[in-house]
């Protein structure tokens, strides 16, 4: 036959829209079209298929006028991904494939000059939205890509090594070779490389850091340099409950979008990601074209920690208000939307002033800085930025003799056994951490008693909270409840929960 159609997939943010590869080859002058609004990878792919099936052993058909189509004509098309289908469809159209088997599956994958198959990025990605699809057809990757793709297990993955082998199982009759089915990659047995016992001292800081776990809660540390802000930071994933299978595969599939791709082995593993205070708004939200997830979606289902906080750039971090309420980004452009998930749990860190001494209790040790530069340094945090970060510690210095005199803390594997417990509790009642509840379900699991509804609301009144505030104080309060094991917010849990939001020092 002159015609072939080879199915293969996309790449347009998360999502992976089904492409129709169509190669018609045609008696007249020899030509190799390319059209379906292809970019330049793609477009390079004919020199690379060229190649490959040379190289491979088989006949280029020079003579023939080569056209190659990929529908849908407005959906745009980038990466190597379409080498693999380009060449099974122009061998297809040369009628030395069985169409049959080759309408069974879905191809993507880049080719070397020599035929081998290179991995291609968002395969986790193309394997979820085969799944969603409902088609029964299998998935055919790089072998490398398709240990990605693997971990979707209710989608039939095969991986290659070569464009050779690709081509000995769409041969035609029964007595040639299956692909072999991929499987994903065994995850690293990960001990833990930091531990909250490290941490001497900052009892009250631990305490939140416990309860932010617990509950999912953004955090902000403010004290002076070397007072354990970022030690705190760095043990919080340690804390934090598994993963479910569905926050994993979201999170893997976001992390196989960025350059460095997936790790397999990182399975099941929450995503720390810490962008150094010069990132760009584009860096932490996502952007680019076509648009591509920045670290607060790199971060989805697991932490991002912002050192510095107010050293980035004021657009960079405007940019994560609307993300920290939806827990998604929207990107758009003036061709295209992307919408990527963004359930990160932030924690900053941050010192008082500019010099960092503001408040310090170590001798030898002041504040240089003057009521305006300190005004000026912690005005580069927005009002409504510093609203919407549920628990706001100060993290105070401790002196050498006390910091030493200090025992060891409780190890996270214990912290760790309580933040589950309450995380269990969380999902067995409202389906959700403390952190995402919302409207009707907020009134509900927050309901007060009238000496309870009394306190917060003098409290809220003489303190000026927003309704944001107050929401988020009830959230905490519940977090704190759920530790404690009770049923019902009651002023104890209230009142510890207000201890969280204190405003930064020296305003």
């Amino acid at each position: 036959m002159s015609l072939a159609i080879i199915t293969s997939r996309a790449l347009d943010g998360l999502q992976a829209p089904e492409v129709q590869v169509e190669v018609h080859l045609a008696n007249g002058l020899p030509s190799f079209t390319l059209v379906g609004l292809a970019d330049t990878e793609v477009r390079e792919s004919r020199e690379r298929v060229r190649a490959a099936l040379g190289n491979s052993g088989f006949a280029f058909p020079h003579q023939k006028r080569i056209t190659v189509n990929l529908a849908p004509a407005d959906l745009p098309k980038e990466s190597g991904r379409f080498d693999l289908p380009i060449a099974l469809g122009i061998l297809a159209a040369d009628g030395q494939l069985d169409a049959a088997k080759l309408a069974q599956c879905e191809f993507a994958g880049e080719l070397s000059l020599a035929g081998e198959l290179r991995p291609v990025r968002g395969a986790l990605a193309l394997a979820l939205a085969l799944g969603r699809s409902g088609s029964q057809r299998h998935l055919v990757l790089p072998a490398a890509s398709a240990r990605e793709a693997a971990l979707a297990t209710h989608v039939p993955v095969h991986g290659a090594e070569h464009l050779l082998d690709v081509v000995r199982a769409m041969l035609p009759g029964d007595e040639v070779p299956e692909l072999p089915r991929a499987r994903a990659t065994e995850p690293l047995a990960g001990l833990r490389t930091t531990d909250l016992r490290e941490v001497r001292g900052q009892a009250a800081a631990k305490r939140a850091l416990e309860i932010a776990a617990a509950g999912r809660h953004s955090l902000l540390m403010c004290g002076p340099p070397g007072t354990g802000k970022s030690m705190l930071a760095q043990r919080l994933p340690g804390l934090l409950p598994p993963m479910s299978d569905d926050e994993a595969l979201a999170s893997a599939a976001l992390q196989g979008l960025a350059p460095g791709g997936f790790d397999p082995t990182q399975w099941r593993a929450r995503p720390t990601r810490s962008p150094h205070h010069s990132a760009s708004a584009v860096a932490l939200v996502g952007g680019g074209t076509p648009p591509r997830p920045g670290e607060i979606s790199l971060a989805h289902g697991g932490v991002l920690f912002l050192d510095e906080l107010p050293e980035f750039p004021r657009a960079a971090l405007e940019a994560l208000r609307e993300p920290l309420e939806t827990g998604q980004i929207t990107i758009s452009r003036a061709a295209r939307q992307a919408t990527f998930p963004a359930g990160f749990q932030l924690v900053a860190a941050m010192n008082p002033c500019a010099c960092g001494w503001l408040g310090a209790r170590v001798a030898g040790r002041s504040c240089r800085c003057t009521p305006d530069q300190v005004a000026r340094y912690q005005s580069r945090l927005s009002g409504p930025f510093i609203d919407r970060v549920d628990l706001q510690v100060e993290v105070h210095a401790v002196a050498p003799d006390e910091l030493l005199a200090q025992p060891e803390g409780e190890p996270s594997e214990v912290v760790a056994r309580r933040v589950q417990a309450s995380h269990e509790r969380q999902l067995q009642r409202q389906g959700c951490a403390n952190a995402q509840l919302q409207g009707a379900a907020l009134d509900e699991v927050c309901a007060l008693d009238e000496a309870a509804s009394r306190f917060v609301q003098t409290a809220a009144a003489r303190l000026g909270w927003s309704g944001r505030s107050l929401h988020r104080v009830l959230k905490v309060a519940r977090t704190v409840a759920d530790l404690a094991g009770a049923e019902r917010l009651a002023v104890v849990h209230l009142a510890e929960a207000m201890q969280y939001r204190r405003a930064l020092p020296g305003v």
